[in-house]
C-alpha cells in the first residue's frame, strides 16, 4: 500500500513483496524436484511398493537430510502463505496475532514430528 503526500510517495506496509514472492517460488521448485526424485526411485524399484521399500528409500542419511530440508522448505512455504493471508484478510490485530501464533506453534510441532518420523526409520 502506498500513501501519496504531495509529490512524495511513502510506502507503508510490511514490504515483504519480492522476498516473499521469491521464497514461495524457490521452495515450490525445491518441493517439485524432490517429488521427481522420489517418483524416480519408486518407478525404478521392482515389485510392489510396501513399507519395506518406502523405508528403504528413506533409510539413507542423505535422503533423510534432503527430506528434512524439503519439509523445512514446505513449512516456510506454508508460513509465508498463511502470514500473507492473515495480513490481507484478518484486520483485528489480536485475532491476526492469535492466528499467527497458532500457525507458528503448529508448524514447529510439524517439524518436530517430521524429525521424529525421519530418524525413527
Amino acid at each position: 500500500m502506498s500513501v501519496n503526500y504531495g509529490s512524495k510517495r511513502i510506502v507503508v506496509g510490511a514490504h515483504y513483496g519480492l522476498r516473499d514472492w521469491l521464497s514461495q517460488r524457490v521452495t515450490a521448485i525445491l518441493m517439485a524436484l524432490f517429488t521427481l526424485v522420489v517418483l524416480a526411485q519408486v518407478l525404478l524399484s521392482r515389485g510392489p511398493i510396501g513399507y519395506d521399500k518406502w523405508a528403504g528409500i528413506f533409510a539413507a542419511q542423505w535422503m533423510k537430510v534432503l527430506t528434512f530440508a524439503v519439509i523445512a522448505a514446505l513449512l516456510w512455504h506454508v508460513w509465508v502463505g498463511m502470514r500473507d493471508v492473515f495480513m490481507d484478510y484478518i484486520k483485528p490485530v489480536a485475532i491476526r496475532l492469535a492466528a499467527q501464533v497458532f500457525t507458528i506453534v503448529w508448524l514447529v510441532g510439524c517439524a518436530g514430528w517430521a524429525i521424529q518420523v525421519l530418524w525413527r526409520l
